[in-house]
């Protein structure tokens, strides 16, 4: 296992990180056992940072990751993120709470439920642009001051809002959605800000909701419950587009001996070296493989040909419904 500092002035934590929001909710079936055995693989392999969030269940991904660590708290870098609600009438909306004494309430209630004394990496998961950015991390410093917390990290937040909110308390990471096929974070700065200021850049569904690992080949193969049926790159003409740029990379991958999964994960942390990915994953077969992308390093000719057949303009459909959109880059 690889190790990268967090943030400016941080501890070491896996150049990779595991996302378990799929373990419990959005991505069809759960199977609580053989997530906490996908847990405990990927702390055997030294992977140590565990990423998850109080909206994933919602509530639920946080009790899982508490059990499967109980018994092992010193191997595990935890982070979990506040600020999106959840509508229990209409699983498609979101509301945004960024006003300190929300910050605190939630706090708690995922201490409870992790089974942990401090939370490794707080992040706000999506601004509130209704509260000003000091207040918000105003509250989540006063956590840091009283041991609860570790570090504090934002989530899909613009580079004037981190610039912003660095005057407040250091940011240690800034997790917003960064892939072959989504690259906002670049066109915004924000991956180039995170590094001028020593912060680092975590980016999630670094494999596209698993489009990028060539798995699906039909919309239909997705579970009637599964979030990605309301994504607009997984819809109509999009999705067939959209597959046909995958088959052009699996081409590629495949040529280097690799996964598309493999390759997808090496492109993202070729592109700076204070970039992690967070992939999520329930088997350990597939854990298995994607840590392989860490002895990746793939050559300029490799991410020419990337460029050629998949620049972002290739793809088809925003990352979001228009609604959420709203909430990102804030």
């Amino acid at each position: 296992m690889r190790y990268k500092k967090l943030g400016p002035d941080g501890c070491l934590v896996s150049a990779v990180a595991l996302g378990c929001m799929g373990m419990s909710d959005l991505y069809g079936v759960r199977d609580d056992a053989q997530s906490i055995a996908t847990i405990h693989a990927a702390l055997d392999a030294g992977l140590n940072f565990l990423d998850t969030a109080d909206m994933y269940g919602p509530h639920t991904n946080e009790m899982l990751i508490g059990e499967a660590i109980r018994d092992r708290r010193e191997s595990a870098f935890v982070a979990t993120k506040f600020g999106i609600v959840r509508d229990p009438n209409d699983p498609q909306k979101r509301g945004i709470n960024g006003h300190p004494d929300y910050v605190r309430q939630c706090c708690h209630a995922s201490l409870k439920r992790l089974g942990i004394d401090t939370i490794d990496l707080y992040y706000q998961h999506r601004v509130d642009q209704n509260v000003p950015i000091e207040d918000t991390v105003g509250a989540m410093k006063e956590l840091v001051e009283e041991g609860k917390v570790r570090y504090l990290g934002l989530s899909e937040a613009s580079v004037a809002t981190i610039q912003r909110a660095v005057t407040v308390h250091p940011i240690s990471a800034v997790q917003t959605e960064f892939s072959i096929w989504s690259r906002d974070a670049v066109d915004d700065g924000v991956i180039d800000a995170c590094g001028k200021l020593g912060i680092t850049f975590v980016a999630y569904s670094p494999l596209g909701r698993g489009f990028l690992t060539g798995s699906l080949k039909r919309f239909e193969d997705l579970e009637e419950d599964d979030y990605r049926r309301h994504s607009p790159r997984f819809q109509g003409e999009n999705f067939e587009k959209n597959l046909e740029v995958v088959r052009q990379i699996e081409l590629i991958a495949s040529e280097s001996g690799f996964t598309p999964a493999q390759f997808a994960l090496a492109w993202v942390m070729k592109q700076a070296g204070h970039v992690i990915p967070v992939f999520g994953t329930k088997k350990v077969k597939y854990l298995e493989q994607n840590l392989v992308a860490l002895q990746i390093d793939l050559t300029d000719e490799q991410l020419k040909q990337i460029e050629e057949v998949a620049p972002q303009s290739a793809f088809s459909g925003t990352r979001y419904v228009e609604s959420l959109m709203k909430l990102v880059n804030a």
